[in-house]
């Protein structure tokens, strides 16, 4: 194998498509062995991506390369049909065919591709096996539970050996106990797929655990990418903010200082120009007065709701700037907290991040 195969990227996409008034423009690259997750809110264009490709829609322009072979390039009029690509996908309502056995969903794949029905269904229960439901091999899909028919469509798609395996919401039809097992099961086959995978998703869960990388799209373009750690420490948009449970604020930072609209925060970080101020909602203190003491940021502020958030309550704030605070329900009975109260709020300077907007 030369340097230049070595270093291409498995994947290496610029998918350029449109849905009446849509537009998307995102490039996207896969390592051999990677998994990367695609995070976005409703209407960002993660099922125009994924359509695309799996060639359920064409390109409009740029290019699709799967393996160094163009499978869509509209420039050069190539354009591959889905049963020809290489590419294997788990829908999120799992489409299996309901008359037929697991056996022989999981056998589908590879009868398509030419395997005769003795070997496809060999190798079929070989992966009912890896996933662990040889034993349900004779079953149709309305016998078996949410998660056994997840289990099922990821072997199906696996099945063909893709050098692609697409994953859109593979969890999201499951109950919160179900889904924990499945993903921890997700994970050790996506460890052993020798291809590139791409999971669609909207749970940031789902994409921590299982993805290598991520990248988010708003509006149809790519608006940050990287690993967890880069993106949970540094997001660059509100909804990336929300998405990693941050206060995230845009100002102009001049030294450990940042100024957002009216109120000047201190930040552990030192940063000149256009800025991102950070803090997360469990770092908010809240006060019936005007705290003295240690915290560098204080400023009024107006509850404006307040919610259950796990174990503690979520309390949205008005005032100079919108956060989100993370309090104890003792905390909460403490200062008789309701919404349209007025309350202080304070933020550690050692619990504020700052970063440049470039």
């Amino acid at each position: 194998m030369d340097h230049q195969s070595v270093t291409e990227p498995l994947l290496d996409a610029h998918l350029v498509a449109g849905r009446g008034a849509f537009h998307l423009d995102v490039h996207l690259h896969i390592d051999v062995g990677e998994v990367v997750a695609l995070l976005g809110p409703n209407g960002a264009g993660k099922t125009t991506a994924l359509r695309a490709l799996a060639g359920l829609d064409p390109l409009a322009a740029g290019h699709l390369t799967l393996a160094g072979v163009d499978l869509d390039r509209p420039d050069h009029r190539r354009w591959t049909p889905p049963e020809r690509r290489p590419i294997g996908v788990v829908f999120q309502d799992y489409l299996l065919f309901p008359h037929l056995s697991t056996l022989d969903n999981v056998a589908f794949g590879p009868r398509r591709r030419g395997a005769d029905r003795r070997t496809a269904r060999a190798h079929a229960h070989t992966w009912l096996t890896r996933v662990g439901l040889a034993e349900q091999a004779r079953r149709r899909p309305r016998q078996l539970s949410g998660g056994q028919a997840q289990r099922v469509a990821l072997a199906r798609a696996l099945a063909v050996d893709p050098t692609l395996l697409l994953l859109d919401e593979p969890l999201a039809a499951l109950d919160a106990r179900t889904r924990l097992d499945t993903r921890a099961e997700l994970q050790r086959h996506l460890g052993d797929h020798r291809g590139a995978t791409l999971l669609v998703t909207h749970d940031p869960l789902d994409a921590l655990v299982l993805a290598d990388r991520l990248v988010i799209i708003e509006h149809g373009r790519v608006v940050q990418e990287g690993d967890a750690a880069t993106i949970t420490a540094q997001p660059r948009t509100d909804y990336v903010a929300r998405l990693v449970g941050l206060n995230l604020h845009r100002g102009h930072g001049d030294g450990h200082s940042v100024r957002v609209g009216d109120l000047t925060l201190t930040a552990a970080d030192r940063v000149d120009g256009d800025a991102f101020v950070a803090f997360a909602p469990s770092a908010v203190a809240l006060h019936a007065t005007r705290p003295d003491g240690s915290p560098r940021n204080t400023w009024p502020a107006v509850i404006v709701g307040v919610q259950r958030h796990g174990d503690n309550l979520r309390v949205q704030l008005g005032g100079p700037v919108t956060a989100a605070a993370d309090i104890t329900p003792a905390a909460a009975a403490h200062l008789r907290l309701a919404p349209g109260q007025a309350v202080w709020a304070a933020v550690k300077a050692a619990e504020t991040r700052a970063y440049p907007v470039g």
